[in-house]
């Protein structure tokens, strides 16, 4: 019987610091030419924000997953902040190939999109096994 082995990645490391951005790269790839910009942010909660070529962006962050707004302000390093906020739902990880679809529905403010915000975890519970769900990506990208 082959033994499984899960390795927690220590928090606040560069390597912890990272984990959402092959997630996150696969989820620009499938929005394409949609995606003007992207950047990482700061963590407590780490995000990362696409900035859209309609003027809009998404942030998703490790508690609540992707939302749509227009973009008022933030940057690299930065928290961004939106107006008229809609999040996609379908998860903390929705596959990255589900993301567009539910852009679209975020726009038209139907599906699983909601104006409340959920919290699907705290990034404070640094060992609760987000971390190996972030690393299936890394490992699609390393493949």
């Amino acid at each position: 019987m082959p033994s499984v082995a899960i390795r927690h990645v220590e928090p606040y490391t560069d390597e912890w610091l990272q984990q959402p951005t092959s997630y996150v790269r696969q989820v620009v790839d499938q929005l394409g030419a949609e995606v003007v910009d992207w950047w990482e942010g700061p963590c407590d909660p780490r995000d990362a924000t696409l900035k859209l070529a309609d003027g809009g962006a998404l942030v998703w962050d490790e508690e609540s997953g992707w939302r749509l707004g227009t973009f008022v302000s933030g940057g690299r390093g930065a928290h961004t902040e939106l107006a008229g906020v809609r999040y996609l739902g379908h998860g903390l990880l929705p596959k990255p190939e589900r993301v567009p679809s539910a852009l679209t529905e975020a726009r038209a403010g139907v599906g699983a999109s909601t104006a409340w915000r959920p919290c699907y975890r705290s990034h404070r519970n640094c060992r609760d096994g987000f971390d190996v769900a972030l690393a299936f990506y890394t490992r699609l990208v390393g493949a």
